[in-house]
């Protein structure tokens, strides 16, 4: 067993105790420059991994000594720890608050012992940008360390009373990286491109210790496991997982209410062993964790799922809304992805029923430039995205071809003149080909940026007017059918549902609401996953503003104005909670009841308190509705059974 203590000094001499009050409004003691000592030597970070004799680096004497306990490790695995962290902290990588000898002695101690360094020492950081003086500072301290950049705007000077305070720190960096006098001097590197996009609140996880220490320290902690060396999506995702560091890190939120992020890297140090003991099998591997306790796990490069994990997870550490405090297990594992249509039929089989259809009409000769072009362009563009020829082994797959806006234009004449020609019931195989090209997303932008969403708008209304007419024959079913699954599809693009629900003449909602109440069980299927993709969108675009989340949002301005119109729209979400409601309580079927209980929880979860919603709700008598599924036949499964109870406590009873 060999003893190891923390070497504390003050990197500012004293000024920091002496002008910190002054300058910050809060007391601060020093500076904090710590290292390790253990087996007769002393081992630092700032240019790099430094080691020399105890007490006879360029810091001098340590102005407090603190024992951290003592190691059952030998000298020489400790010394293999030392060699494989030196490509870990080097010396590009230093950063005065965010990448500094702290982080590297907490690292080491929970290495060597399981704990960690003293809070008021890993503290500092946060403490000092919490005060007005430290935010108003931190774009010098990040300059001190982004490399420039040409053609890049200049750094604008410290506001007034700052400069005394930057050229301390200035002189407090140059003393932390000094190279200690007794080692070999190193040429320096060129910064990381990674390191020119500085994140705050990014804590390096070598090991199983300091990484416990991080979720015993904080209320929120992100854990990105990665091989960035030997994984390309983890390299694709580093970038975006730092920027939401700097965004919604426990030091970059407001009041420091944001989550701790740390990126194990599975061949530095004890990483592997690390991500073995959290049954990480593929990397990049995102975990959450609320309170010490994992909540959540994100498998993959996906960039949208990463950022709403995060946003959850905060707001469940930091509940703006009364319902975030709840424990809604099943609630909080509803996926808020859009349940899509995305089965491929026989394309060649379509269109051919759809030229019977065709042909049948009283003038089939104005349709042949239609059918003509579905023929020679749609149909060809439809089977080469959606239905590819598979390729032979160790050959290139060609890229899936995306529908050009000219193609575009010209389908949507044609789909105009079809329409005009064709009853209702004869158009289903047209809308058919619509659904599957609204999962391109280059469709879908088009179809966004034309009025009213172009040709799915105009099919829309015709589904409406359809089930106005309360016609449930077999055709109009198919076509209703149809359209309720293409409507669907639309939400894999947020800006096309957006055009979609804000429509003026409501037909998204106008063809939803009576199909959920409709004889067949596919139709109601269908528009029980319209309305949870319709509401899945509403508890995102609330997440993303903090809109009914009593004023807080943690995206830090990163919200769009249309998330902004979505959360704030409250006449279309009452009358799908009302039809919700309706449906329920006549709904028999298990599967359907599932979607409506999800889709309601998801206009519930975040809902304003003093929203029209929250008051429709009570005077519906939601609550004895949707608990009233479970005395009914109709929910068996466990699952569902507990949606429906959770769902039931956020209705007002």
């Amino acid at each position: 067993m060999a003893q190891v203590q923390l070497y504390v000094y003050d990197l500012s001499n004293g000024l920091a105790k002496q002008l910190s009050a002054q300058l910050t409004g809060r007391q601060i003691d020093g500076i904090w420059h710590t290292s390790i000592v253990v087996f007769g030597k002393e081992v630092f970070y700032g240019q790099g991994i430094n080691i020399t004799l105890p007490g006879k680096s360029h810091h001098g004497q340590p102005l407090q000594v603190v024992d951290l306990g003592e190691t059952a490790l030998d000298q020489e695995t400790w010394q293999e720890y030392l060699d494989e962290m030196r490509d870990h902290y080097t010396a590009d990588k230093y950063h005065l608050l965010d990448f500094n000898c702290n982080s590297f002695t907490n690292d080491c101690a929970g290495f060597l012992t399981g704990g960690s360094i003293p809070s008021f020492v890993k503290d500092l950081p946060t403490d000092f940008l919490s005060t007005p003086f430290g935010a108003a500072l931190r774009p010098t301290i990040d300059d001190m360390y982004r490399r420039p950049v040409p053609g890049a705007p200049a750094v604008a000077p410290p506001p007034p009373n700052q400069p005394i305070a930057a050229s301390l720190l200035q002189a407090v960096a140059a003393q932390a990286q000094a190279s200690s006098s007794n080692a070999p001097p190193r040429p320096a590197a060129p910064p990381l491109a990674a390191t020119e996009s500085l994140a705050g609140s990014l804590h390096p996880s070598t090991n199983s210790a300091s990484f416990r220490a991080l979720l015993r320290s904080h209320r929120a902690v992100v854990a990105f496991f990665t091989d960035f060396q030997g994984c390309a999506p983890c390299r694709m995702i580093t970038p975006l997982f730092e920027q939401l560091a700097a965004e919604k890190g426990a030091r970059a939120a407001t009041g420091g209410r944001g989550a701790a992020f740390t990126k194990i890297d599975i061949r530095v140090g004890a990483g592997g062993t690390l991500a073995t003991e959290w049954s990480v099998r593929a990397t990049p591997t995102f975990m959450f964790f609320l309170d010490g306790t994992k909540i959540a796990e994100v498998r993959g490069a996906n960039a949208g799922e990463l950022r709403t994990q995060i946003d959850l997870l905060l707001f469940q550490a930091y509940p703006p809304h009364p319902h975030a405090s709840l424990s809604l297990t099943a609630v909080k594992a509803i996926s808020l992805a859009p349940i899509l249509f995305t089965q491929v039929p026989a394309l060649d089989a379509v269109f051919a029923k759809f030229v019977s259809f065709i042909d049948a009409t009283p003038s089939p000769s104005t349709t042949v430039p239609a059918k003509e072009l579905l023929r020679t362009q749609v149909v060809p563009y439809l089977k080469g995205r959606f239905a590819p020829v598979d390729t032979a082994p160790g050959s290139k797959a060609s890229p899936l071809p995306s529908a050009t806006p000219m193609l575009l234009t010209s389908w949507a004449s044609a789909t105009t003149t079809l329409l005009g020609a064709l009853s209702t019931e004869s158009l289903f195989p047209l809308v058919d080909m619509w659904r599957l090209a609204a999962l391109d997303p280059a469709a879908a932008t088009w179809l966004a940026a034309t009025p009213g969403g172009g040709p799915i708008g105009v099919l829309a209304r015709i589904a409406r007017d359809a089930l106005a007419q309360s016609t449930q024959d077999k055709g109009t079913r198919n076509y209703v059918l149809t359209t309720l699954r293409l409507l669907a599809n639309a939400f894999k693009s947020a800006p096309l549902a957006r055009v979609l629900l804000s429509g003026s003449d409501g037909a998204t909602l106008g063809t939803l609401v009576p199909a959920l109440l409709h004889s067949d069980a596919a139709v109601r299927t269908a528009a029980a996953s319209l309305a949870f993709n319709a509401a899945a969108s509403v508890q995102r675009a609330r997440v993303a503003t903090g809109s009914g989340l009593g004023g807080v949002n943690v995206n830090n301005g990163n919200a769009d104005d249309a998330d902004a119109a979505m959360a704030a729209d409250e006449d279309w979400q009452v009358e799908l909670t009302s039809a919700l409601v309706e449906a329920l309580e006549r709904e028999g079927g298990e599967d359907v009841v599932h979607r409506l209980v999800a889709a309601l929880g998801c206009l519930l979860r975040f809902m304003p308190e003093d929203g029209q919603v929250n008051a429709l709700v009570e005077v519906l008598g939601a609550h004895a509705v949707v608990l009233g599924k479970l005395k009914t036949e109709s929910v068996q499964k466990k699952d569902v059974r507990k949606l429906v109870e959770e769902v039931a406590s956020l209705c007002p009873s």
